[in-house]
């Protein structure tokens, strides 16, 4: 992923990605295991906000398949976010999360 990440303008391509996967596998074990489930979702956000416009930016290419791609990938992230956003609604503590 570091090579298309520095494809896309991404400073520091690898740590970039590695940061990013960090947060992601962080995200998903908290809502996994019902473990402090409004953090996972600020990681959530952290992540998907900046992946979503900086790498799935869809309006600036020129080829008609990568901008067909990458607004798929933007709308996937969107709603992603979006889901993510509505685990704040759900009762905490959840009933199966650990302490």
């Amino acid at each position: 992923m570091a090579p298309y990440a520095a494809s896309k303008g991404i400073p520091a391509p690898r740590l970039a990605v590695l940061g990013s996967g960090s947060l992601i596998i962080l995200a998903g074990l908290s809502i996994m295991f019902g473990y402090r489930p409004t953090w996972a979702v600020v990681l959530l956000t952290v992540f998907l906000l900046p992946v979503t416009i900086l790498m799935h930016n869809f309006w600036t290419a020129s080829n008609p398949q990568a901008k067909q791609i990458d607004e798929i990938n933007f709308k996937k992230n969107v709603a992603l976010l979006g889901a993510a956003w509505m685990l704040l609604l759900v009762p905490q503590p959840w009933p199966l999360s650990w302490p």
